[in-house]
């Protein structure tokens, strides 16, 4: 049997790797997991309600786009969070979760030749493992740019070569950043933007973490592109209710750009998707319509920043993040620190490197651990206090 070759070198998937490193060896104290960015915050208590209310949609095959009032709610929390008015029919459709619009926008956006030649797609590293893989699935070649605290922690694809620029038909951008918490200003945006203009190439903005952040929202691309009257064409938002809402499990997610674009992306989603059952869809609406329960999610992620700032106050090459809910510690190497934590405490982080590529010696993420701040507020702080007393005392 002939099995195709396109994956045959992906390594191993950030968690079977970690659970590898670490699942043979007992944990040296209680388990605290802080590795996984999977909020525990409560949801709102009423969106159980709405399922119950609307589950005779579960008879009902869902409409492929999203329901007209999902697309409706999202149109206006679009409008609300980036001054854009975008039209439900033919800017938006609503994911199953962000990662499957991340995969299947490369599917359906990236062409199969730039300039001739085979297409680069551009790649944060660190990164979300999906665009990775997307970039592969379309035969595209995906280019790693470094983002670190030289580059403040965005990749510059300013600073890339010409012959690079002009294989590129996608870059992929995710502010704020996961995992450093680095925010894109409105320059930065609108730098990217005039470069995909000048280059031709696609901007996938994965913006899942807009909505936890420390004091002012951070800019989004769309209202940028509206300022410098960018094609809608060139620009694709990606967002979900996962750590908005702390509803990682309703699976709800955006993706808004322009109508030819969408089209694209429906017309694949027909023959390959999976949209949320009706009353995920009723729910999704109620909660991307809601403001409320937000503010208090974020005012939840405020204290807590407030603490990990305290806790790690004397740790040389501790950054503060900007927003999201991870930390992106400074350790001698990855894999050692997050190994020795296990052994020692039983609090569990994931390498930097299983969140990167790249040989060992130039692998961005080697020297770092990411750490969730999900747990309730407690659990996270003695977490935290015990990660500082094992690893940098």
């Amino acid at each position: 049997m002939n099995f195709p070759e396109r994956f045959s070198n992906l390594p191993a998937y950030a968690f079977p790797r970690l659970r590898a490193l670490l699942d043979h060896h007992a944990p040296g104290g209680d388990v605290v997991h802080m590795t996984i960015g999977e909020p525990k915050h409560d949801f709102p208590p009423w969106v159980t309600d709405v399922i119950v209310e609307n589950a005779a949609g579960f008879q009902k095959y869902p409409p492929n786009e999203g329901s007209d009032a999902l697309r409706g709610a999202i149109a206006d929390w679009i409008d609300r969070r980036y001054g854009v008015r975008m039209d439900p029919e033919t800017n938006i459709m609503a994911l199953n979760g962000t990662r499957e619009g991340l995969y299947n926008a490369a599917m359906a956006l990236c062409p199969e030749q730039k300039n001739g030649q085979q297409p680069i797609v551009l790649c944060p590293n660190p990164f979300y493992q999906v665009y990775m893989v997307a970039s592969i699935s379309v035969g595209a070649q995906p280019y790693f740019v470094p983002a670190t605290a030289a580059t403040g922690h965005l990749p510059d694809y300013a600073g890339l070569p010409e012959d690079v620029l002009n294989r590129t038909a996608v870059a992929y951008i995710c502010s704020p950043a996961n995992p450093q918490g680095a925010v894109a200003s409105r320059d930065y945006w609108a730098e990217l933007i005039r470069l995909a203009e000048r280059y031709d190439f696609r901007i996938f903005a994965d913006e899942c973490y807009s909505e936890i952040y420390r004091d002012a929202p951070p800019t989004g691309i769309l209202t940028v592109a509206r300022e410098l009257g960018a094609d809608p064409e060139r620009i694709t938002l990606f967002n979900s209710l996962s750590k908005r809402s702390n509803l990682a499990g309703l699976r709800s997610g955006l993706i808004a750009g322009g109508p030819e674009s969408i089209k694209r992306v429906k017309q694949l989603r027909a023959y390959a998707g999976a949209p949320l059952p009706l009353p995920l869809q009723a729910a999704a609406a109620r909660v991307w319509a809601d403001e409320t329960h937000v503010q208090e999610n974020r005012a939840l992620y405020q204290e807590k920043y407030a603490i990990a700032d305290q806790v790690f106050a004397g740790v040389q090459g501790y950054m503060p993040p900007e927003a999201g809910f991870f930390l992106w510690l400074p350790v001698e190497d990855g894999e050692q620190a997050a190994l020795k934590l296990w052994r020692e405490t039983g609090v569990r982080v994931l390498p930097g490197a299983y969140l990167s590529q790249g040989d060992p010696g130039q692998n961005p993420g080697k020297g770092f651990i990411r750490v969730a701040l999900v747990a309730p507020k407690t659990q996270m702080q003695r977490g935290l206090i015990t990660l500082r007393d094992c690893i940098y005392s």
